[in-house]
């Protein structure tokens, strides 16, 4: 990595943020930060790269900013200077601004896409051809998305100074939800193309370890980090040398990052002060998955545990689903299947392809074969993916046919 990469990666963002918070102009900041990024690449070769090269490019940025100003006055001779804020200070690293700057562009008042836009583009850094590959959306909607979001900040005053403390928990959850969703489309693609889009995944583990220095003391961050990581520990298993899809329960786990792993779980070590909440539990079942040193050996017992108190922490359908799986593991598939039943009757998740997937696992090992066949089948219809659709197609091939169909039982077998 050159040292203008270097500095991109790890200075960009600051300097946006500071210049974004003293300008109030989100546009005008980053058109300044990109224009002093190409003086560091015209000047840097030659005069060598400065000691505090996030300074340089500040003062830098700065000074462009102030140019663009004095050209749009409109009476000549204004002294820009005396209306604006001073000159940021040469090194100063003022990470409040920062983590303000995500605070803004995840702003519950935006729509989800534009949180989802401007995080990338702003903060991650990444252009506008590169978000747009990434959520499969032609150039031209993308940066329409864009503009729209910063008239948006700009027409409803949406401010870039920090919050008051009784507000930053609900601007932080939706700052979480933003990040969690840039890596599971990363994890599991929509729509065409590969199915694990591997530079999203990394841009929100990146972003979320920024959020997580920022904020080190908040444990949901923490455990967001640590759900990423241990989710992505497994992305060299999950496809085959062909590029299909592998199956969780056949994965080699010699491939898994155990690098990846451990920090999790010295992450999620430090968590567990005060209220828990469900980035933090989903990170400890997918520590429990991570542990088992075989797929007959993981602790199904203890995760269904932990998917009940997800289901009281953050209740909602698609918790329901996976909590059916695991009951269904640690209890049989009836009581996966007594479960999953509710979710089935009603409309909600009825084009949601993990739900038939769960459906079918739990009435192909009940002995319904028929019924598993073809609930395979229809989660194969739902995906979005071509990879995922094949691969559940291929389950679907293998289920067997000559078992005579399960009947549901009434209620749930508990454990004893």
């Amino acid at each position: 990595m050159t040292p203008l990469e270097r500095a991109f990666r790890e200075e960009r963002a600051q300097v946006v943020a500071t210049l974004a918070r003293r300008l109030g102009d989100l546009q005008l900041a980053e058109d300044a930060v990109s224009d002093a990024f190409a003086a560091a690449a015209a000047t840097w070769p030659a005069a060598g790269v400065p000691d505090r090269p996030g300074a340089w490019l500040t003062t830098t940025a700065w000074r462009k900013a102030l140019d663009v100003l004095r050209r749009d006055r409109s009476a000549p001779g204004v002294a820009v200077e005396a209306t604006m804020p001073p000159a940021p200070e040469p090194g100063l690293r003022d990470e409040d601004d920062l983590l303000q700057l995500v605070l803004t562009c995840c702003h519950p008042a935006l729509a989800i896409d534009a949180r989802v836009a401007l995080t990338l583009r702003h903060v991650a850094g990444l252009s506008v051809p590169e978000i747009a590959a990434g959520f499969l959306v032609p150039e031209e909607t993308m940066a329409k998305r864009l503009v729209r979001a910063r008239t948006k900040i700009r027409q409803s005053r949406i401010s870039f100074e920090l919050p008051e403390p009784e507000v930053l928990g609900e601007r932080l959850a939706s700052v979480q939800a933003v990040l969690y969703l840039v890596f599971t489309e990363g994890h599991l693609a929509s729509g065409d193309g590969p199915a694990v889009r591997i530079e999203l995944c990394d841009e929100a583990i990146w972003l979320t370890r920024q959020v997580q220095r920022l904020l080190p003391d908040d444990c949901e961050t923490t455990g967001l980090l640590a759900l990423m990581l241990l989710q992505h520990s497994r992305a060299e298993a999950r496809h085959d040398g062909a590029g299909r899809l592998v199956p969780f329960a056949e994965q080699d786990r010699s491939r898994w990052d155990a690098r990846a792993i451990a920090e999790a779980r010295e992450l999620l070590a430090t968590t567990g002060r005060g209220r828990v909440g469900q980035y933090q539990i989903q990170a400890a079942i997918a520590a429990l998955h991570a542990a088992a040193p075989t797929t007959e050996e993981i602790n199904w017992p203890r995760i269904a545990d932990l998917y009940g108190l997800l289901d009281r922490v953050a209740a909602s359908p698609v918790v329901t689903v996976n909590r059916a799986v695991a009951v269904g593991r640690a209890d049989g598939p009836r009581a996966g299947i007594a479960l999953l039943l509710p979710v089935l009757e009603e409309s909600r998740l009825a084009a949601y392809a993990p739900l038939h997937a769960a459906y079918a696992d739990l009435l192909e090992r009940a002995g319904d074969d028929a019924g598993a066949t073809a609930a395979w089948r229809r989660a194969a219809e739902l995906s979005r993916n071509p990879a995922e659709q094949a691969a559940l197609e291929r389950r679907a091939a293998r289920a067997p046919r000559a078992r005579p169909p399960f009947r549901h039982a009434k209620g749930p077998h508990r454990r004893k």
